[in-house]
């Protein structure tokens, strides 16, 4: 299996709290990595110890083969500088559940700002990779616009567009309709299907059970900073082996009920 993340024992607190305990954790090249779990359980933590964003404080994560936050030189790890660990972001894209767009910048500008000001690509060029992406996710129309302009479902998708510009190697999602009202959650998420289904790679912390099912190649279940158990989505979803995650997926069911 060729891993595009892989992750053991990894570990990492703020202070005296403990959010990862032991991390297991793998992510081949072309899997869509669904996971799920209680707020508090070290799901986001995790996606930004995979970015470089949180420092892993034990264990080995090794993300698109490097060992992050540092380097072997001479026999020895050495911290990463700063510009080690830029080089190393512009191969990832992160999408948050807020969208920290520019404001005073239009869609395209906020999609072409990455290309120009990280790779160096030529303002002409850039515009012309922004267009692309935001047609990739529906917005062509709409590039003109700024983010005041456009609705949380179109302001999520512009976000999608401006990590897809900097040609990722891999995709991070956290939450990423978490803020999203509930009639712009589908938009956002056919945009992630369609990437799936051309092959990206992508870990997905996400509350929709529905896209886990559909989409997801793995789901892995957090609680408590550790990984409670992971398989098939389809098989883990309809016959969970341990008691938290029955638990969790109870709960989740329940809050999805419509009540009359």
């Amino acid at each position: 299996m060729n891993a595009v993340v892989s992750a053991s024992g990894v570990r990492m607190s703020y202070g005296d709290v403990q959010v990862l305990n032991g991390v297991d954790f793998t992510v081949a090249s072309g899997e869509v990595s669904c996971v799920i779990g209680p707020s508090g359980s070290g799901k986001s933590t995790f996606l930004r110890c995979i970015n470089g964003l949180e420092p892993v404080l034990g264990g080995s994560l090794r993300v698109l083969g490097e060992e992050v936050g540092h380097a072997l030189r001479d026999g020895k790890y050495h911290p990463w500088t700063p510009k080690e660990f830029a080089a190393f972001r512009r191969n990832i894209g992160m999408v948050f559940q807020r969208f920290n767009l520019f404001a005073h910048q239009s869609a395209a500008e906020n999609v072409a700002c990455g290309p120009v000001h990280v790779l160096g690509t030529p303002a002409d060029r850039a515009r012309t990779v922004a267009m692309e992406h935001l047609d990739r996710v529906g917005l062509a129309d709409h590039a003109h616009k700024r983010p005041h302009q456009l609705s949380g479902g179109q302001q999520q998708r512009v976000a999608i567009a401006r990590a897809l510009a900097m040609n990722p190697a891999l995709m991070l999602f956290d939450e990423p309709t978490s803020a999203l009202d509930p009639e712009l959650v589908d938009e956002v998420l056919e945009v992630m299907k369609a990437l799936a289904a051309d092959g990206m790679t992508m870990v997905v912390v996400t509350h929709e059970i529905g896209f886990a099912r559909e989409v997801g190649d793995r789901l892995t279940f957090f609680s408590d900073g550790v990984v409670v158990e992971q398989g098939r989505p389809r098989e883990l979803l309809a016959a969970p082996r341990h008691e938290r995650t029955k638990a969790f997926l109870s709960s989740v069911a329940s809050r999805s009920t419509p009540h009359g």
